[in-house]
């Protein structure tokens, strides 16, 4: 029977490679020490240590003067604060009291300046003039106006009524008079016995031709003066 040439070489490599427990890890195992236990808090992030501050042992500033100060001497006003603050008390104008209002009898007292109950707005130095935006609308809209009656007048003057002159009349009329007489023409062509209905819608159709072509020389014969619209 066959056998393989690479049979010797396949049995040394298995064999080189063949180990007990290969996929069951080392054999020994460092065993951890009981001393290094899981301590409580030891897993979680510490802070830096706090740097101790130089300007520390400064006191803050403070507005009443120490103890060990001593006041300026030598500095005296001979202003007296008695008659000057009585002067000012006499001659001075009395307190206006703020403008209050009350929601009910015995309710809470608010002030009225700031309850929108006083028109205030009417001080201010812009009071009756037109906002610069509605200035600008109203610009605007008159612009738009203006563009739109000039559109429809263009449009209306493009749709104006124009006037046929009588060469143009007469060669209208001929036209007319020269389509009539071919539809009278294939009008007389026709068999006289109609016995079949495309025969009969035929004749019909002739006979509307000719009766539209008839009144159509009729009115342009009637009215020397003709106007057309302008599409």
């Amino acid at each position: 029977r066959y056998i393989s040439t690479f049979r010797p070489s396949v049995k040394c490599e298995v064999a080189k490679n063949k180990a007990q427990w290969k996929t069951m890890g080392p054999a020994k195992v460092a065993v951890p020490s009981p001393k290094n236990f899981l301590q409580k808090h030891s897993k979680e992030p510490k802070l830096p240590a706090r740097k101790k501050e130089q300007d520390s042992k400064k006191l803050p500033a403070l507005s009443v003067p120490r103890r060990t100060d001593h006041p300026v001497m030598g500095i005296q006003s001979k202003k007296n604060f008695i008659n000057t603050n009585a002067v000012a008390a006499i001659t001075g104008l009395p307190k206006k009291p703020q403008p209050i209002y009350v929601d009910r009898r015995q309710g809470d007292k608010y002030l009225l300046e700031t309850s929108g109950l006083v028109p205030r707005y009417i001080k201010k130095k812009d009071y009756g003039v037109i906002p610069k935006y509605v200035t600008q609308r109203n610009e605007e809209m008159k612009r738009a106006q203006k563009e739109y009656e000039a559109g429809v007048l263009e449009h209306l003057k493009k749709r104006a009524m124009k006037r046929l002159s009588d060469e143009e009349r007469r060669s209208l009329l001929q036209g007319l008079k020269k389509n009539w007489e071919e539809v009278y023409r294939e009008f007389q062509g026709l068999s006289v016995e109609i016995d079949t209905i495309p025969k009969k819608l035929y004749k019909e159709k002739l006979e509307l031709q000719m009766k539209q072509l008839e009144h159509d020389i009729e009115v342009i014969e009637k009215h020397k003066v003709i106007y057309i619209a302008n599409e």
